[in-house]
């Protein structure tokens, strides 16, 4: 049947073209058959003709229908085996009658895509271009060529879904994206990019923002320096700029974007993302200031200092005047810390920035270089007493009253200065004699400032080379115990105070009021403490056996920091066992500052040491922070009036009121007085008036060895 089909007509419309064709061709000898054949071969799909019925009959189809629907031209010709409507995809069979029908009412041609059921049980995707002609017999058939497009449908499924998925990630990704246009408005912006700034959607982001540079960043020079790295860079990464949210809330954002250039290299717009980088920018910063500032305080730490230096130089440096590094140390810091406790101790030091804040000017730098040191940079412009006006200001402040856990404490501060650039051009250096200058100032009384001058040199030297030969001085045994007197008003011996004194290798013997401090200061003084307590009572413990002197008692005393970090009443009772001394000859004498703070922690402590028999002393009386409320609530035995408010007390007035206070006092506490630092009969004859118990100072005996005890003992006539 196949044969008897023309193939010219399944490319011709018109026979009359094809008889004319035919004869023009024969004359050239041209071989239209075997022509059409050779090209139906090598077409790359089914040329066909069927009839126009419910089973679309096919009455030929070319060697194509093999590979294209895996059955044979016999199978398909006259539906012997299958017809082609059958290997339609059935949700595809209706749609294809319907557009072959339309387009053959409007006279056209028809070309529609739809899948077949292959031979091998797979779906083919086919298009079907034809169109209606008459056949020999003048009956209307469908000539056409159907072919297989099943990847090309794959590929354009694939770009689809890449779309598709390209379209979800830049709508709903977390990270903004864009696409802007050079001169600087977007043109593609996804939702999180328009949340990100503010604006409701996309559209109403692209529309409003017309100008990134002046009305997205914040400084608008950051477009230019964003378009320059991309010149130069092909891209930028992590762009970090702080950018105007809509409602006018100021945002750091980070950009990665590159330029997409077109085959000229012209740019044709900029892509990239967008992310928030605010919190991290704030965690950063929070960072920065911890590491910059004290967190107790909020004020600079010495991390900052060369900086706020540098900047301060080279102001004067460009318009004249110097700089003054000031050195502040708190008087008496440690024993306000060590008795009222660490939180007392942060609190007065908090009050105490606060105060040197409000008395320095906006050019100027307060630090806290670390404990209850401070640091303070000046920058004189020039005026005469500029800096030593700030630095009054310091000490008026400082000095004044402030109320700590309910206690009202009075603090001062001593200072030491520096200038740049007589006293030194970097920090270490101007630091180093502003500590020299702070030490003068201590040594002459404390509460005052002093600068630096080239002596201090020697001075600063000196120190350095007493705390390093201070560190070694116990186990070199360098130290040893004196012994002064205390006598009664009828000047019989009633005990003895110890003394430490430090007679070192490389400088000699070394005052208590130099040592003492430095001690202090690197932590040795609990060690100390405890060597005193040792010799004391050793020595004490020969005294009725030398002289049959069974009353005599020995006062040691404590340090601040071995009274609150330590067991003291475990250390005394294990040295009263170790040195055989009865405790009833033992005394303690505690600084009034070491009674306020944790008064319950204060009354176990003093209760415990009670027990063993040892008697407590409050040293330098008066001279501390207000522990008169605490008097009637702790095991105490005796007041020692300070030596500063005992000389002079003989010219009477004003100079009797402490002295015949602190009597009166202790006495209504039932507690015995004793009078330090007596120097003349004068003052004893007063004293004894007051009704003063015991005293002690120059007058009768200056300090002295433990060997002497005994020989003194007997030269003062103490009867057995």
């Amino acid at each position: 049947m196949q044969d008897a089909i023309s193939l010219q007509r399944l490319f011709t419309r018109n026979r009359s073209d094809d008889l004319a064709g035919t004869a023009g061709d024969a004359r050239m000898g041209v071989d239209h058959q075997r022509m059409l054949s050779t090209l139906e071969r090598n077409l790359d799909g089914m040329v066909f003709r069927c009839s126009i019925d419910a089973h679309w009959t096919m009455q030929y189809v070319s060697e194509g229908c093999r590979a294209l629907t895996g059955y044979s031209g016999d199978a398909l010709v006259g539906n012997r085996e299958i017809s082609y409507e059958a290997i339609t995809h059935p949700e595809d069979r209706n749609t294809v009658r319907e557009q072959i029908e339309a387009a053959l009412s409007a006279g056209d041609r028809y070309r529609v895509e739809y899948r077949i059921s292959h031979r091998d049980g797979g779906v083919r995707w086919v298009v079907e271009r034809g169109t209606q002609v008459r056949d020999e017999h003048g009956q209307m058939v469908l000539e056409g060529f159907v072919q297989d497009i099943t990847l090309q449908v794959a590929a354009l499924q694939q770009q689809i879904e890449t779309e598709l998925r390209y379209h979800s990630i830049f709508d709903n990704s977390a990270i903004g994206i864009f696409q802007t246009s050079v001169d600087g408005h977007y043109l593609a912006a996804n939702p999180a990019l328009a949340k990100l700034y503010g604006y409701a959607s996309p559209s109403e982001l692209m529309t409003s923002l017309q100008d990134i540079g002046t009305h997205l960043y914040v400084d608008p020079k950051r477009r230019a320096e964003f378009k320059r790295r991309i010149r130069e860079h092909g891209r930028v990464v992590a762009f970090e700029s702080e950018v105007m949210r809509r409602d006018g809330q100021r945002i750091w954002i980070a950009e990665n974007a590159h330029a997409v250039v077109a085959p000229d290299g012209s740019v044709l717009y900029y892509e990239g993302t967008v992310e928030d980088v605010s919190e991290r920018r704030r965690v950063q910063a929070q960072l920065e200031y911890q590491a910059n500032h004290d967190l107790l305080t909020g004020l600079p730490n010495r991390h900052l200092l060369d900086e706020r230096l540098d900047h301060a130089i080279r102001i004067v440096r460009r318009h004249g005047g110097g700089v003054t590094v000031a050195f502040i140390d708190l008087d008496n810091f440690k024993l306000i810390n060590d008795s009222l406790g660490h939180a007392a101790g942060d609190s007065l030091l908090v009050e105490v920035s606060q105060r040197l804040s409000h008395c320095l000017r906006d050019s100027d730098t307060v630090a806290r270089y670390g404990g209850d040191e401070f640091v303070l940079i000046l920058t004189d412009h020039g005026t005469d007493g500029e800096t030593e006006r700030i630095l009054d200001r310091v000490l008026a402040s400082i000095a004044e009253p402030l109320v700590v856990e309910e206690q009202e404490l009075r603090v001062s501060c001593s200072i030491g200065a520096a200038r740049y650039p007589a006293d030194g051009d970097d920090l270490d250096t101007l630091m180093r004699h502003a500590d020299a200058a702070m030490y003068l100032s201590k040594s002459r009384g404390k509460n005052q400032y002093s600068f630096f001058t080239g002596s201090l040199n020697t001075a600063a030297t000196e120190r350095l080379q007493l705390e390093s030969s201070l560190r070694g001085a116990l186990e070199r045994e360098e130290f040893c115990v004196v012994l002064q007197p205390k006598v009664g008003a009828d000047r019989r011996v009633t005990g003895f105070e110890a003394l430490l004194r430090w007679t070192s290798e490389e400088c000699g013997a070394v005052s208590p009021a130099k040592f003492i401090p430095i001690a202090e200061e690197i932590g040795l003084m609990p060690a100390l403490t405890t060597f005193v307590l040792r010799e004391a009572c050793q020595q004490a413990r020969t005294w009725p056996r030398t002289v049959g002197h069974a009353s005599l008692h020995v006062a040691v005393n404590l340090s601040a920091r071995l009274f609150q970090e330590q067991d003291i009443a475990s250390l005394v009772r294990d040295t009263l066992q170790e040195t055989g001394l009865d405790g009833r000859a033992l005394e303690l004498e505690i600084t009034e500052s070491m009674l306020v703070g944790d008064v319950a922690h204060t009354a176990r402590v003093l209760a415990d040491i009670k027990a063993l028999g040892v008697g407590v002393a409050v040293d330098d009386f008066g001279t501390g922070y207000s522990s008169l409320a605490y008097l009637g609530r702790l095991p105490l035995d005796t007041l020692k009036i300070d030596r500063s408010f005992v000389n002079g007390c003989d010219r009477g007035g004003q100079a009797l009121l402490i002295p015949r206070a602190v009597i009166s006092l202790g006495h209504g506490l039932g507690m015995k007085v004793v009078a330090e630092g007596v120097e003349n009969e004068l003052e004893l004859a007063t004293l004894i008036g007051l009704g003063c118990d015991e005293f002690q100072g120059y007058l009768f005996a200056r300090p002295m060895a433990a060997d002497a005890v005994p020989a003194w003992l007997l030269r003062s006539q103490q009867p057995n």
